[in-house]
């Protein structure tokens, strides 16, 4: 089992009463989570922020098309509970039981804390209602009936500067691991692969590849933090050249300076792994 998996166990471990926070959601859905780099609708010059978080075509392949839903109160889950949206984003499952498939990152999503996924829909309560059916996914591979057990309660970790903090950030808040971790043919292979890099995305800008972000040579080994900082919130490499979409640099240059640090902090004690 690998360390990821292992961590998010351990914060199943003790129920707490969650106590949510608008600032928080605010916080976490417009930074780190950048619940609308995949929600929210493209349009010729970027996303199309008078339709935040209205859904939108996310992967159109052979495998699959997959549509990021309206999470917005103008969509299905202003009829949706908060229980019910929360066990949407943290397991999965719609109210009607039908299951929700990739790229949304279930496996890391299933870690984060009471508290968190509360605030994320405390805020996506009070966001303008937008107007926009995306359509429904389709899906030519076999989905899983449910991503793990019921959950019942997850402990929100102990905030800063910490491996323990940056990686609960890297996991279940900014899901780093999701696009790093090297794709397999049951999901991204966490247990061997972790942060190894490797995973193509096709886009208006054509084709990126997800970086080895483990501290080998072959992926950030060479980069000082203040070097890493900027390339994660500015997309800036330090040769000066660009990076590209999908990652999500303006969400994460809203993060705080300790989540920052947190983050690479816990990048560093990854085990280091040569690029696929």
């Amino acid at each position: 089992m690998s360390r990821l998996m292992i961590g998010v166990l351990a914060l199943s471990a003790a129920p707490v009463l969650a106590e949510p926070s608008l600032e928080r959601g605010t916080y976490l859905v417009e930074g780190p989570a950048a619940c609308g780099n995949c929600h929210t609708p493209l349009g010729p010059d970027g996303p199309m922020m008078e339709m935040s978080l209205g859904g939108r075509v996310v992967e159109d392949s052979a495998a699959f098309t997959a549509i990021a839903d309206n999470i917005t109160p103008g969509g299905a889950v202003a009829d949706w509970t908060d229980e019910e949206f929360v066990r949407a984003i943290r397991e999965g499952i719609r109210p009607d039981g039908s299951v929700i498939g990739p790229p949304m990152p279930i496996a890391l999503y299933r870690g984060l804390s009471d508290d968190d996924v509360m605030s994320m829909v405390l805020y996506l309560r009070g966001v303008p209602a937008v107007d926009n059916d995306p359509g429904e996914s389709t899906y030519n591979i076999p989905l899983p009936p449910a991503y793990g057990p019921p959950i019942e309660s997850v402990a929100h970790p102990e905030d800063g500067v910490t491996e323990a903090y940056g990686a609960y950030l890297a996991g279940p808040v900014a899901h780093c691991l999701e696009c790093h971790t090297t794709m397999g043919e049951m999901g991204p292979m966490f247990d061997t692969h972790l942060g190894a890099g490797g995973l193509e995305f096709h886009g208006p800008w054509g084709v990126s590849v997800a970086s080895n972000i483990t501290p080998s040579g072959d992926g950030i080994a060479g980069y000082s933090d203040e070097e890493l900082a900027a390339m994660i919130t500015q997309g800036v490499r330090p040769d000066g050249g660009p990076m590209y979409p999908p990652m999500p640099y303006a969400n994460f240059a809203r993060m705080t300076e300790d989540d920052l640090a947190a983050v690479i902090l816990y990048l560093r004690s990854m085990p280091p792994l040569p690029d696929p």
